[in-house]
């Protein structure tokens, strides 16, 4: 571990930083955003392993200085399902699959010009293999872009489809629990204190009642609450979400619910129980691409999403119900979300398509050469070159992160522009602009206090092999 700090010794940091009772200072604000902040994000993803552990802890350290602080949205959901705040937005919650450094200035410039507070940020268990960022990695970053932009106030990050696999789990349950819960621990670390648990693999629908087609759903995911409940940070209460249809599967309902909640409720025990419940009605994750490379019209059930909505917050206490897969309909069908009652809404692969769009031409076919020489066991008979792109371009985040990252400023700028005018209509249409003092009134972050990492002769080993590396 590089001694934190040697970095006060630098020049231009020693004057813009400094280190008091082992908390950061933030001494010039101004040279941290416009410069410092851009440098220190840079090593915190592609130094070597103890410079990247150096940028972070400073990220956290100078984001919290400045008002940004880790937080969990529960206590804004729980007021929701009591009825002391009106069903009246949908939070967006959304996953930045790669670019995230430019995709969250983006945001966070559209939620500080609409004050905008409910929004999440989040990243899959799956995304976080393809698109290469752990959970550490994730939340500096977007600590970083919201110091950059001069957002402040609770940054709410999310563990999304914290998903127990079905075919892992019939090989062997104890080890597919055991890497949902280690990831588990590892996110709450880094300071996702919003956690969604998907367990809804293991429904069985060939059961003979819903109440045992639910049972392994709503077993597991008590058993993943209580588990949570065990490592939260004093004076954190864990947002939680649980989830009764997988995604682009069997529409959900009422019934379904009643008999995973129920359950539930008997196998969690006195512990705090979820705050939301994800459902399907009728979307699918990315959209369906057509042969010519359009989207097919996705036909949600919206009255069976307010019915889900409603039963989640008047029986059970919830926020509401949660829709996935949501970020590919046309933007006239955003505000259905809140007249449906919707408490949350996912959003991710509307965000990569734009990407996709406004990369320069010579780099997206470097993609996909990449794609066609890497991913062509995934090309189904009959696929056109279009569908094929589509569905596997997004795993090219990981291997093309650096390069996405080093784009000239000509190509990110208006790539930014672009998603910030995105993020803004999102924004306004689910109805979270202005929604900043009523998070504030709710929400009272607890710092995330790191100690200062100290070299000691093992770590300095650890440097020499890292950098060898």
């Amino acid at each position: 571990m590089i001694d934190v700090r040697d970095r006060l010794r630098r020049p231009r940091w020693g004057e813009a930083l400094a280190l008091v009772d082992g908390r950061v200072e933030v001494r010039d604000p101004v040279w941290i955003r416009a410069q410092g902040i851009d440098e220190l994000v840079y090593q915190a993803v592609f130094g070597s392993p103890p410079e990247r552990a150096e940028a972070r802890w400073w990220i956290y350290g100078i984001a919290q200085a400045l008002g940004v602080i880790p937080a969990s949205i529960h206590p804004l959901y729980a007021a929701r399902g009591r009825g002391e705040i009106p069903p009246t937005f949908t939070v967006p919650a959304m996953n930045l699959r790669g670019m995230t450094y430019d995709m969250g200035r983006a945001a966070f410039r559209a939620a500080r010009r609409l004050e905008a507070g409910a929004v999440i940020f989040e990243i899959a268990r799956s995304e976080i293999g393809y698109t290469d960022q752990r959970p550490e990695e994730y939340a500096a970053v977007l600590m970083a872009a919201a110091v950059k932009e001069g957002f402040t106030g609770p940054l709410f990050l999310q563990g999304d489809h914290f998903q127990v696999s079905a075919k892992a789990y019939a090989r062997d349950p104890e080890k597919e629990l055991q890497a949902v819960r280690d990831l588990t621990a590892e996110a709450i670390a880094a300071g996702f204190y919003n956690i969604d648990i998907d367990t809804s693999t293991l429904v069985d629908l060939s059961q003979p009642t819903l109440d045992a087609q639910q049972r392994l759903n709503y077993t597991l995911c008590a058993a993943l609450t209580r588990y949570i409940r065990s490592i939260e940070p004093p004076g954190v209460t864990v947002s939680v979400g649980g989830e009764i249809g997988e995604v682009g599967g069997k529409n959900s309902t009422v019934e379904e619910l009643r008999a995973f909640m129920d359950g539930y409720r008997r196998e969690v025990g006195e512990v705090v129980g979820i705050s939301k419940i994800s459902v399907q009605t009728g979307t699918t994750h990315g959209g369906v691409v057509l042969p010519d490379g359009t989207l097919a019209q996705v036909a949600i059930d919206f009255e069976a999403l307010r019915a889900l909505s409603r039963a989640a917050r008047l029986e059970y206490g919830l926020a509401g119900a949660v829709q996935h897969g949501a970020s590919t309909l046309p933007e006239e069908a955003f505000h259905k979300f809140v007249e449906c009652e919707a408490c949350e809404v996912h959003l991710a692969t509307g965000f990569q398509n734009l990407v996709f769009e406004m990369l320069p031409a010579a780099f997206r076919e470097e993609i996909y050469a990449y794609l066609r020489a890497h991913h062509a066991d995934e090309r189904k008979p009959g696929e056109t070159d279009e569908q094929f792109y589509y569905k596997t371009r997004k795993r090219a985040w990981g291997p093309f992160k650096q390069a996405f990252w080093e784009l000239p400023e000509e190509v990110r700028g208006p790539i930014r522009e672009a998603l910030e005018a995105r993020f803004a209509l999102l924004f306004e249409r689910l109805g979270v602009a202005g929604t900043r003092e009523l998070v504030a009134r709710s929400v009272r972050p607890v710092p995330l206090l790191r100690p200062i990492p100290m070299p000691t002769a093992e770590t300095k080993a650890e440097e020499v092999e890292g950098l060898a590396d």
